[in-house]
Parts: structure tokens; sequence; C-alpha cells
């Protein structure tokens, strides 16, 4: 990792987590959460940027990247909600702005109005209430049937370029490279396996959150910051509009030329985030 990152890990709703922390102890704090296959090191270069001027916690929800994997029928929205909640009572946190990419913005949604009293701002990444169905199947069909192992990074790699386009497509290889690598380790055969517990792409534990997803969302009564992919299939532009129109304190941004779902380090998400987490 870039100087100045750390590895934090800590007990909580009988899980170890891991995350990674950047930035000065005294400035404003941030939890960013990332989408369903990901990991912690998904925002390495959006939390690098942020740690100027705020203390950012990039997680890894449980079954991912260095987290504990928990029982199979654990990976469901009201489980994550809980792991974050002891999360933040582990490390002291009062209170945090809080960033979801896809299903870390689900969390999002279902977090931020159970504890108000923590939450001062929330980034929801190119997710809603509702789901184009085009991008469930879409992600459904590469989540569960990923390879099990490849032989090289290259092959890992190429995996990306192919099942995550509308993310990485507008990457460099070098980027998309640091971007997969950290999901997946090498065995003790010397092929690269998932870094994620195989549960989670059996979909056989999903179980829909106790919050209705539109009532959640209308119950956020801090700062939101909506991010859409211009080009995305998972949330329609309707659905965004809906959501800025039944929020109470909601605004849009919409970043050019990236699908589902944006990485945080495009120009026009860098500068929404930039003017949206250092508003007074």
């Amino acid at each position: 990792m870039e100087p100045g990152a750390r590895d934090i890990f800590v007990e909580a709703n009988g899980l170890r987590h891991h995350l990674i922390g950047r930035g000065n102890p005294g400035n404003p704090v941030v939890i960013m959460i990332h989408g369903l296959a990901g990991q912690a090191h998904t925002f390495d270069v959006a939390a690098a940027r942020l740690a100027a001027h705020c203390h950012v916690y990039c997680l890894d929800v449980r079954g991912r990247g260095e987290s504990e994997w928990g029982p199979p029928n654990g990976y469901h929205t009201d489980n994550y909600v809980a792991d974050l909640e002891a999360v933040r009572s582990a490390l002291g946190i009062r209170t945090f702005a809080l960033v979801g990419t896809s299903m870390g913005g689900i969390i999002t949604m279902n977090y931020a109005p159970q504890h108000p009293e923590c939450v001062t701002r929330v980034v929801i990444n190119d997710i809603g209430p509702e789901i184009d169905p085009r991008g469930l199947a879409r992600i459904g069909e590469y989540v569960a049937h990923a390879p099990e192992a490849f032989p090289d990074m290259k092959a890992v790699v190429r995996y990306y370029r192919e099942n995550y386009a509308p993310m990485v497509e507008h990457l460099p290889d070098d980027q998309v490279e640091s971007f997969a690598r950290w999901n997946v380790r090498k065995n003790d055969t010397g092929v690269y396996v998932w870094k994620m517990d195989p549960a989670i792409r059996t979909f056989s534990a999903q179980q829909p959150p106790k919050l209705d997803p539109w009532d959640a969302v209308r119950r956020i009564s801090c700062p939101a910051l909506i991010l859409r992919g211009a080009n995305s299939d998972v949330l329609a532009p309707e659905t965004a509009q809906r959501m800025v129109t039944e929020m109470p304190n909601a605004r849009l941004a919409v970043v050019a030329g990236v699908g589902h779902a944006p990485v945080l380090t495009e120009p026009d998400a860098i500068e929404a985030l930039d003017t949206f987490l250092t508003a007074t």
C-alpha cells in the first residue's frame, strides 16, 4: 500500500473485520464501502485523494478481502448494517460520512435511516431502491459463474476487462491490474484464487432487508449525493431522479463516460465528491 495507509483489524458482530485507514485522525471521518464482489482496495486512489482533508476508512465487508468469512446464510443487508454499526463502535467513531458503491450503497441506504445520529452525509454510488433488471442480470451472471482460479495475473486482468467493462474500460491496464490484484491471492499450487467466500456467489443467503427500500431513502435526513454513471445499466435515470425528488436533502451528479459503477477517480466524480464532502 501507499505510504500513510494502514491496516486495521477489529472484532465486531462476532467476526474479525479489516479496514484500511488513511489521513489525519483529527479530520472528519469518511467510511467507504465497496460493491458485491469488491474489497477495500477498490477505493485506493479515491481514498488517498480524500485523505488530504478527511480521515478515511475503507472496509472489507464480511467474507471479502482480509475480513473473516461468516456463516454461509449470513451474507445479507441487515447483517452488513449490523457489522458496520459494530465496527463504528469498536473504532470509537461518533459521526462520519458514508460512501457506498453498489452493494455498499444498499448498505448505506439501510444504515443511515437506522442510525441518523451517526451519519453526517451519504454518497450513494450508482445504486437505488430499484435496480434495473438489465444490470442485475449482468452482475448475477458474472458473479455466479466466475472461474475458480487463474493461471496468472494477466488472466485476472483479462477477466476484469471482459466482465467489469462498464467500470474499468476507461482505465489503463496498470490501473485495472491494481484494481484487480487485491481480489485474488496466489495459493500453494501457484494459481490465483478469489479472496472471497464462495458462498457469496451462490446468492443462497439473499433476503430482503427489514426496511422497505423507498421508505429507507425517504428517511435519510442528512445531505445525500447520488452518483450515477451516465451509461449505467443498474441505476436508471428515472430512479435517480425519483430519489432526488423523494429524499429530503439529495442532489444528483452524473459521471460522464462510465457505466456501473464509477470508481470515483473520474473527473466528474472527483469534483462532486470534493465539493460535497468539504461543504459546511
